[in-house]
């Protein structure tokens, strides 16, 4: 665990500080949880970005750029709709909603397709800002970039094979792994009971990062195996080779990474006399090695 300065800050007094993130200008321009980023804030943020992006590409994922909004059909073959629909934002003169993350759009890309056995596994990546209503979330655990209305956040998707769909997410969990080392955050993987999952999903790890300056554990991924839940909604399968039946191709979904408690994280734990210390991994990205 980081060892940090007696006068160690929460992130939300490091980003004044230091004049990264602005919240009260964020709440002028549209509200409570739409933070403004701003100079190196804004750079950090396009710096974990592409350092995402990047390694999701050299894993063998396909880059999507999707839309932002997504007609009822895909929110509802996913299972944002109707279980999520509290917590999603609606434009109701064109019947869309804006995304909660780039899962939906993506995913969807193969609704109502068949593919054929050897183009299996199909992996994708994409990078979106993501919207949440986050309706009910009051108090101090939600302070500052703790719990947002948007974000930033690479998403990683695979449709797989049902016979191999669980060593797929054992790949994953080791991918969301390497992000977290190659930053030098402290992290652990629960593996969620019955009870803590969404109806959604078969089987789903959290990964949570240690917050130093907060004392506590800040959920940063969620990866899942949803086996044949959204492709039944979806109508997506796969023939099997010599055969004329097709079968539901199992789909899987992780955050590689969400960027708000990442970067909250990553302004606690390295805090230092002389400014915020930026992992190795990030130099290249951002042309800087520490936020004075």
């Amino acid at each position: 665990m980081p060892d940090l300065p007696p006068n160690a800050k929460p992130h939300w007094e490091l980003a004044e500080d230091h004049g990264i993130i602005d919240f009260p200008l964020g709440v002028k321009i549209t509200g409570a949880g739409f933070p403004l980023y701003r100079g190196k804030g804004a750079i950090l943020q396009r710096a974990l970005i592409n350092f995402f992006l990047e390694e999701a590409r050299a894993a063998g994922f396909e880059e999507i750029q999707a839309p932002l909004m997504v007609n009822a059909d895909s929110a509802r073959a996913t299972g944002q709709l109707p279980d999520k629909e509290g917590q999603m934002y609606y434009v109701d003169k064109d019947d869309l909603y804006l995304i909660p993350t780039a899962e939906v759009p993506v995913t969807n890309i193969y609704r109502d397709v068949i593919l054929e056995e050897k183009d299996l596994p199909i992996k994708l990546t994409g990078y979106t800002p993501c919207f949440r209503r986050e309706a009910g979330a009051y108090g101090k655990d939600v302070r500052g970039l703790n719990r947002v209305h948007q974000f930033d956040k690479v998403e990683i998707v695979i449709l797989d094979h049902p016979e191999k769909s669980y060593e797929t997410l054992d790949m994953m969990l080791n991918h969301v792994r390497s992000l977290l080392d190659k930053l030098e955050l402290p992290y652990r993987i629960l593996r969620l009971c019955g009870g803590d999952m969404g109806f959604t999903s078969a089987l789903t790890y959290d990964f949570e990062v240690w917050s130093a300056a907060q004392e506590r554990w800040l959920e940063v991924s969620s990866v899942s195996n949803f086996e044949t839940f959204q492709s039944h909604r979806m109508k997506l399968r796969y023939r099997p080779e010599n055969e004329k039946k097709t079968q539901l191709t199992h789909t899987l979904n992780g955050s590689a990474l969400a960027l708000p408690r990442i970067v909250a994280a990553l302004l606690e734990n390295n805090q230092d006399s002389f400014g915020i210390r930026l992992p190795e991994v990030l130099h290249r990205f951002t042309g800087f090695d520490r936020i004075p």
